[in-house]
């Protein structure tokens, strides 16, 4: 028997072996890559998170972003702009020429757990101690005026996103992202004024002429993102989302691990702040649908999306 017949025949017995083994063996399940190292991370791919997470919705505005116009039509009723689509994108490059043209953020790894505390003003924040639990995540997001001194027991001493709009604006110090939410065209030229000239414009609350910051890391919202909150994730309740909802859900889009603080009523339907004494006993949530907002909060935490510290 020659050489070639031999390696034939021995060809035919291999794949026979194969075959049998196929048979037999069992099936082991392919191997699922992780996208982060938390435990679970927040990008995996579940039914129920992904009725309502859409990830290739950009939370941020960046020099090579070009907002629909149907979303800035949406956008501009929120607080009745009335310049149009062109004036928004003029205004927006000249954004750009004074600020990065892309967000600075954290990305993904598969060695890398991003947590997010996300804290928010709420009055149940007193006396809940919370303050040295928030300081461990590695990005702390805070919004408005929500303030630290002397409260740091309770709402800890770390920021390093800190959302605001013209009216709630606050000075920063050189190391915290300052994250603009615009709810009109004059907010992004606050923005711009603030960080230059000075604003001298008028709104229906005074305004910070100036602020302190570093304007290496402004990050401006998209208005685009504004209106997915509110029809994916509030079902277009109310006629938009609040502040502190929508940070709730950047958290998601930008952190693998979410953990969210001082958000809630008081016991007469009132958000209050935990540095303060409420005085409209009839302000309930204002214009935003406080309470469809709490039960998602809730919804995402029974559903283990996120981690929800009620407070005391």
């Amino acid at each position: 028997m020659n050489s070639r017949v031999i390696v034939f025949v021995a060809l035919l017995c291999a794949t026979g072996l194969c075959v049998l083994l196929r048979g037999s063996m069992p099936e082991f399940p392919q191997l699922q890559i992780s996208r982060c190292s938390c435990d679970k991370c927040l990008t995996e791919e579940e039914p129920w998170l992904m009725q309502h997470l859409n990830k290739s919705v950009q939370p941020f505005l960046s020099a090579d972003y070009s907002l629909p116009e149907d979303a800035f039509n949406w956008w501009k009723r929120l607080q009745l702009e009335s310049r149009d689509y062109s004036t928004y994108r003029t205004t927006v490059e000249r954004l750009f020429q004074m600020f990065p043209p892309s967000p600075d953020l954290i990305e993904s790894s598969p060695d890398r757990c991003r947590t997010c505390a996300v804290v928010g003003n709420s009055g149940n924040l007193r006396q809940s101690h919370y303050g040295p639990l928030i300081d461990f995540h590695d990005v702390v997001i805070r919004m408005n005026t929500g303030r630290t001194k002397g409260y740091e027991a309770d709402v800890g001493t770390k920021t390093t996103h800190h959302i605001m709009y013209p009216e709630s604006a606050m000075d920063l110090d050189n190391s915290t992202h300052l994250v603009m939410f615009p709810f009109k065209i004059q907010d992004l030229e606050w923005l711009i004024k603030a960080f230059s000239t000075g604003f001298s414009g008028r709104s229906y609350v005074p305004i910070k002429s100036t602020i302190k910051g570093n304007k290496d890391l402004v990050i401006v919202a998209n208005p685009g993102f504004m209106r997915y909150v509110h029809e994916f994730w509030l079902d277009k309740k109310g006629r938009y989302p609040s502040t502190g909802f929508m940070a709730v859900i950047l958290a998601l889009h930008i952190c693998d691990e979410v953990h969210v603080f001082g958000y809630g009523a008081d016991k007469d339907g009132n958000w209050s702040h935990y540095w303060e004494t409420l005085k409209n006993k009839k302000l309930k949530t204002g214009v935003h649908p406080g309470s469809h907002e709490y039960y998602s909060i809730l919804q995402l935490a029974e559903q283990n999306k996120i981690s929800f510290y009620t407070g005391y």
